[in-house]
């Protein structure tokens, strides 16, 4: 049988790994002075263990939220007795980390003589003097009170890269304006790649101080100039350069067909170009009629955009997001970026989600469109895509948004044959992190829509009490979406269907029997019997199967009262009753609670004997068909004419003589019978 999309078991390697940093003090540490985790002195990892716990702890606190980060995890790799990470750290890797101030830079100088690659992007506190905690901490570091971004006046002059000889792959995006690049790099010799992302930079020839090693520049969302572009055109050695926008919308540079000339014939070592974003002129491009003549091809000499014809072979990568030139038929290079079809879009997610959300917003949305009307030809790559963004962008809610919508149609009927059990353990995983990061409405919706695409409860059940805790936080404000309450109330009942007791008896123990009949007095309030009300009786009789514990906190919830004002206040509504009477009849089954249902004013509610009756034929709980027995008796007694026609018509007579037939039936309850 052919392997589903995602099959691929994980590593050895890895569920080691994951076991043991969910498990830490009973495998590698034991607990010491001041709560302190240490590792055990038996324990020696050699570097690539190292690196594979850290990064996948960082993983685990970004995804899981059942995960518990340990506030002196990183104290572990301290020894290099034992560990190999903090005397040889030659790659340090922080993005959108706001609360590190300038002390952090004085921390990174004690490895000026190490590190070779160094990414700070987003890291803007990181160069004032105020605020923030250090990058890593001694014992005797003075705590600095909490301090909001606006009192991190005082900017860090001190520093510069004086010393970081090794320093080969630097990440500066978001640079902020008052720093000045020029001063800030000019120490750097030996620069192999060079990020300046969002940075506004005073002059450009500084660059050319690297031009005979430059391999990689990324200008993104930087303002383009004649002065610049020379400069670029300089640096004969790139392979990888990035001169793009946001979008078109903010850019007052024309990208011409002269420039694009000069970027490919001055730079002949480029295998990689991104240019998204920018206004291009007509005159780059071939006429219509003569490019789409002919299967599209990635030969330079065929190419539909004219400058590109000069290139010696095709790019690797071409970023054409958000221009008009994605849309012509020849283009050349193996992976281009864009919105003309699904494989430009998932090219897109896949290049700009670690650093560009607002783009992978963007594409994610377009692949949304492509599942939803269209049909999605590179499943596993768009799922795989989609599950990366929302994990590496748990805080950005319009990532969350477009992202579980787009989980959505991709998780549908549709394309769910194609997908394994591990793959879709990952959707669910990165929906409920959506769901516990937002209580906006249109991630919830989405989330819980996502949700139903699962067969429930089987697929949900190695999340059960996670899921369960989430849709009972959904329901609890007093006034919630009503699209929203009802896709939360039918998972709930669904997760509590055909479940084991212990399973109902946890989820009860978290507020749900409450919860369930909070739903039922707001709808009474409102005088409205809809599908929150029935779903919320039915999961009601669901979770109260077989679970005295569940039927004792009904009772003492006042859900007989709720019960009676319902008959009253809906006397019509069968399929609600049936519900309910469900619901009774578990109660019923409770010997010690019985007392509590045998009064004329519950007894006399029934309008169907089908709840009672079917504890009739229960050989094996005589208890229950001995109270079923008694409250027929008590109701054909005091009412004979309006329950003993209800009897005959349910097939109640039958049954009573069932009763008298087998031998495991009380004396008492014959007598009755």
């Amino acid at each position: 049988m052919a392997a589903k999309a995602g099959d691929n078991p994980e590593s050895l390697m890895t569920l080691a790994t994951v076991f043991c940093l969910r498990n830490l003090r009973k495998t590698m540490c034991y607990q010491g002075f001041r709560n302190k985790l240490c590792l055990r002195s038996d324990i020696f990892l050699p570097s690539e263990i190292c690196d594979k716990l850290v990064n996948t702890y960082m993983e685990l606190v970004h995804t899981d939220s059942n995960f518990e980060p340990e506030e002196s995890f990183f104290q572990l790799f301290s020894d290099p007795r034992s560990t190999r990470l903090t005397r040889d750290l030659i790659e340090l890797h922080l993005t959108y980390c706001n609360s590190l101030s300038s002390r952090s830079l004085k921390t990174l100088t004690c490895f000026r003589e190490t590190l070779v690659s160094l990414c700070l992007f987003g890291c803007s506190h990181i160069f004032y003097r105020k605020g923030g905690a250090p990058l890593a901490c001694n014992e005797d570091t003075e705590d600095d009170e909490e301090e909001s971004p606006a009192s991190r006046q005082a900017l860090e002059t001190d520093f510069n890269f004086q010393g970081f000889n090794r320093l080969r792959l630097l990440n500066l995006g978001g640079l902020p304006d008052e720093v000045d690049a020029e001063t800030l790099l000019k120490p750097l010799k030996s620069l192999h790649s060079l990020d300046l992302s969002n940075v506004q930079l005073l002059g450009t020839a500084f660059l050319t101080q690297w031009k005979d090693r430059l391999a990689s520049l990324v200008l993104y969302n930087v303002d383009l100039s004649e002065e610049l572009v020379s400069t670029v055109v300089e640096l004969v050695n790139l392979r990888h350069l990035d001169i793009s926008r946001e979008t078109r919308r903010t850019s007052k540079f024309k990208m011409t067909r002269k420039i694009l000339t000069a970027v490919v014939q001055r730079l002949v070592n480029l295998v990689s170009l991104d240019i998204s974003g920018h206004i291009m002129l007509d005159n780059c491009t071939v006429p219509h009629f003569e490019e789409a003549m002919g299967r599209p091809s990635i030969e330079p000499c065929k190419s539909s955009i004219y400058p590109f014809q000069e290139l010696k072979r095709p790019l690797q990568f071409l970023g054409l997001y958000d221009t008009t030139l994605c849309n012509v038929t020849h283009i050349p290079a193996y992976k281009v970026t864009g919105s003309k079809n699904e494989d430009q879009v998932l090219n897109a997610i896949e290049a700009y989600t670690e650093f560009r959300p607002e783009l992978a917003h963007r594409a994610i949305n377009q692949l949304f469109d492509i599942a939803r009307i269209q049909h999605c030809s590179q499943l596993l790559r768009a799922l795989q895509l989609v599950i990366a963004a929302l994990k590496c962008h748990k805080y950005d809610k319009s990532i969350q948004v477009t992202g579980s919508a787009a989980l959505f149609y991709l998780t549908n009927t549709e394309y769910r044959s194609d997908q394994s059990v591990r793959l879709r353990r990952e959707v669910i995983q990165v929906v409920l992190n959506g769901m516990e990061q937002y209580q906006e409405v249109t991630v919830q919706r989405n989330c819980c829509l996502t949700l139903c695409n699962f067969s429930i409860p089987e697929e949900l059940e190695f999340q059960y009490s996670r899921v369960n805790q989430l849709l009972l936080k959904i329901l609890e404000p007093a006034r919630q979406d009503e699209s929203i309450q009802r896709i939360a109330v039918h998972l709930c009942n669904a997760l509590v269907c055909q479940v084991d007791n212990h399973h109902k008896e946890a989820v009860g123990k978290m507020g749900f029997v409450k919860t369930m009949l909070n739903l039922i007095q707001k709808k009474l309030q409102d005088r409205m019997c809809d599908q929150v009300m029935e779903f919320s009786w039915s999961a009601l009789w669901n979770i109260t199967d077989e679970t005295p514990d569940n039927c004792q906190m009904f009772l003492n919830c006042r859900g007989m009262s709720l019960f009676l004002e319902c008959l009253q206040e809906f006397p019509d509504k069968q399929e609600l009753h049936r519900n309910m009477l469900g619901l009774l009849g578990n109660v019923a089954e409770v010997k010690a609670l019985r007392p509590q249902l045998l009064t004329p004013q519950f007894i006399t509610v029934f309008r169907s004997f089908e709840p009672i009756l079917r504890l009739l034929p229960q050989s094996i709980s005589p208890v229950s068909q001995h109270w079923a027995t008694w409250a027929l008796y008590n109701l054909v007694s005091v009412y004979p004419s309006k329950y003993c026609p209800l009897l005959i018509k349910e097939g109640g007579i039958s049954l009573l003589e069932k009763v008298l037939e087998l031998d495991s039936s009380q004396p008492e309850t014959k007598d009755m019978a």
